[in-house]
């Protein structure tokens, strides 16, 4: 490791160090949390424990920058950095099943018809997408 006397920098140069230390800093934070995300899959059950408050259970939907999107089963949205978050055990989602609307699609002639799909976690108005379908 290279030692650095920044008893003998000027006042420019410490700044500049001070810049390249924090940039460091946040581009290992960055990295962790990354790393934390993989352990993850989109769709999949988790909970968390936010502070002053009861357990939160739902489905993963979104990796963000620092942290993943997590929308719970009455709909609520949360940010929540992947550190804090707890995989559902199979048995545990279970007990807690997935329910989302259905929608009917017309009748094909095709052999591959399809009669419903479940729309699971919501449907996101907002930004016209569809998360993940289940064929029903």
């Amino acid at each position: 490791m290279m030692k650095i006397n920044i008893d003998q920098l000027s006042e420019e140069e410490l700044v500049e160090l001070n810049h390249k230390i924090v940039a460091r800093l946040r581009f290992l934070r960055q990295m962790q949390s990354h790393a934390q995300m993989l352990d993850y899959r989109i769709g999949e059950r988790v909970r968390f424990y936010p502070a002053g408050r009861p357990e939160v259970i739902g489905t993963l939907t979104r990796y963000n920058k620092k942290s993943v999107t997590v929308i719970t089963d009455n709909g609520q949205h949360w940010n929540v950095h992947p550190g804090l978050l707890h995989k559902m055990q199979s048995s545990e989602a279970e007990k807690n099943p997935e329910k989302g609307p259905v929608v009917m699609f017309p009748r094909s002639t095709s052999n591959k018809e399809l009669t419903g799909v479940s729309l699971s976690p919501l449907f996101q108005i907002g930004e016209r997408q569809i998360k993940r379908l289940t064929l029903v």
